[in-house]
């Protein structure tokens, strides 16, 4: 792998992600919205450069990287490998279920397939999410059967499998993965971990529900080396599950994030009541991850809460 290009890539995994293939030799191709405020934290360099391209814009993405790419002097022979489609709208609260936006969002993946194929790239890997699952009691893996219940999971549902077929008719190698909860430097706000350290560390009231569900948290650093070996080993066709394998209570967790932060912090066990739909067990089973790509972990959450902390 020489050079990439990589959608949506300032949040936690995008982040991680840069730095990792940078670390080893590989361009990055940034495709940033002209208006987003996270977009100057993604600084340029020999390996790094950024293209603004709004989702909406997607068959612009080819001719407005070949034009930075001039401008940056970059070797044009060099072929581009991987396209990481990560961008996505309407992540967070009721955009989740607005029917339009999500639907938009997969005519989007679809444009990024095509942008990917003009490019010339071999391989097009998809950001899927557990919301493809629905609620589930178990290991989630490819063979989990989907019941998506809101209209982002469904979205997200659709465009692997849309996505998929165009790869085929294209002659491209496709890997979708379905991403469990990840956690670590530039994550959002919103998340759950985010906004327990963040009210921890500025000494208000957590609060949160009562903790029972099973959880698995993957920290960004370890997601990154997970995108990486796929873009070098993932087998084409296949959908892998992201997660680190592991389930301990939510309170667990929470506990770790405040003993690592301030033993005294003040929890709101309960403050927070469950959703109608709220999903109690979540786990990715990465044995076919592991067995396609050789991927070992390297963070504990405790390790990875530690190195969030000191970023935030």
């Amino acid at each position: 792998m020489k050079r990439v290009v990589m959608t949506g890539p300032t949040g936690a995994i995008g982040m991680a992600l840069i730095e990792y293939l940078s670390n080893r030799d590989v361009q990055v191709i940034a495709v940033v919205r002209g208006n987003s405020k996270r977009k100057n934290q993604i600084k340029e360099s020999e390996k790094v450069l950024k293209v603004e391209c709004a989702l909406a814009e997607m068959v612009e993405l080819p001719q407005r990287i070949q034009t930075v790419i001039e401008r940056r002097s970059w070797d044009r022979d060099i072929p581009i490998d991987v396209f990481y489609h990560f961008a996505w709208d309407g992540t967070f609260g009721d955009s989740r279920n607005d029917m339009y936006m999500q639907n938009r969002n997969v005519t989007y993946a679809l444009d990024a397939v095509s942008a990917a194929s003009k490019l010339g790239c071999g391989t097009f890997i998809g950001a899927g999410s557990q919301a493809e699952y629905g609620r589930y009691e178990g290991k989630l893996n490819a063979k989990v059967a989907v019941f998506p219940e809101s209209g982002y999971g469904i979205a997200k549902l659709c465009a692997g499998q849309m996505t998929r077929i165009l790869c085929e008719q294209k002659g491209m190698r496709h890997i979708w993965t379905r991403i469990l909860s990840v956690y670590g430097p530039y994550d959002g706000c919103n998340t759950m971990i985010m906004s327990m350290v963040r009210k921890m560390m500025e000494g208000e009231r957590a609060s949160c529900t009562k903790g029972e569900q099973m959880w698995d948290y993957l920290y960004s650093k370890d997601a990154a080396k997970m995108m990486y070996l796929l873009g070098e080993k993932g087998v084409d066709g296949k959908t892998y599950c992201l997660g680190s394998g592991i389930t301990k209570p939510l309170r667990e967790y929470i506990e770790i994030i405040r003993n690592t932060i301030n033993p005294q912090a003040e929890v709101g066990y309960g403050d927070v009541a469950y959703s109608s739909k709220q999903v109690m067990y979540l786990c990715a089973d990465i044995e076919e991850l592991i067995k396609d790509t050789g991927y070992t972990s390297e963070y504990s959450f405790e390790s990875g809460i530690k190195e969030t902390i000191e970023f935030c």
